[in-house]
C-alpha cells in the first residue's frame, strides 16, 4: 500500500463524532509513522475544513476538508450520535459511497453495545458480532464501540505493515489494557 508519498491515513471528523473514535485511531496511527517503513500520514478532515465539536463537548480543528483530503489508503469514519443525521443526508451517503469505492480500508467504529438493535434496525443485513471488539471484512473493517478503535487501529497497522511494527506501536503509546475495575 506504500507509495513514495506514504501512505495517506484520513480521520473523518464531525459534530458529535464520539471523542475516542477520534482521538484512539489517531494516536495508534500517528505512532505508526514512528515505527514504520511506510511512513503513513495521517491526517483529519471534517465536510467543510472547519471546525468541529465531539460528543463530549471537545473542539476540534482539523486539517482540511472532504474536498482537499485527496486519495486515502485508509479511511477512518468514527462512531457517535453525529452519525444519526448523517445517515439521512444523501449528499454525504453518496460522497461516502465514492470514498468506499476508491479507498482501499474503511474502519468505522460501528456501535456501542447498548445500541446493537438500533444497529440491526438501520440495516438488517448487517450480521453483528456482539462479542468481538473488531471485524475485519476486508475493505471495511468494523469495530465496537469507543475504546475498541485502539484495538481496530493496531490490527490494522499489524494487516498494512508487520505484527512487528503494530507491537512497536502498542509499546511505544503503552497501551496495556489492565482495567482497575
Amino acid at each position: 500500500m506504500g507509495t513514495g508519498n506514504g501512505t495517506n491515513v484520513g480521520i473523518f471528523v464531525f459534530d458529535e463524532a464520539e471523542e475516542l473514535d477520534v482521538a484512539g485511531p489517531f494516536e495508534v496511527l500517528s505512532a505508526w509513522a514512528e515505527h514504520s517503513v511506510l511512513k503513513p500520514q495521517v491526517s483529519t478532515f471534517s465536510w467543510d475544513g472547519g471546525g468541529v465539536r465531539l460528543a463530549k463537548g471537545l473542539r476540534l480543528l482539523p486539517d482540511r476538508s472532504a474536498d482537499d483530503v485527496g486519495p486515502l489508503h485508509l479511511l477512518v469514519y468514527p462512531g457517535g450520535r453525529g452519525t444519526r443525521p448523517l445517515l439521512a443526508d444523501r449528499v454525504h451517503l453518496e460522497w461516502l459511497r465514492a470514498m468506499r469505492a476508491r479507498t482501499p480500508v474503511i474502519a468505522p467504529p460501528t456501535t456501542h453495545w447498548a445500541h446493537y438493535d438500533e444497529l440491526a434496525r438501520i440495516d438488517p443485513s448487517v450480521v453483528v458480532d456482539t462479542e468481538a471488539r473488531y471485524v475485519d471484512d476486508g475493505d471495511v473493517v468494523t469495530s465496537a464501540g469507543v475504546s475498541a478503535g485502539i484495538d481496530m487501529a493496531l490490527h490494522l497497522v499489524a494487516r498494512l505493515e508487520s505484527d512487528d511494527v503494530a507491537r512497536a506501536v502498542r509499546r511505544g503509546i503503552q497501551y496495556d489494557p489492565d482495567p482497575p475495575v
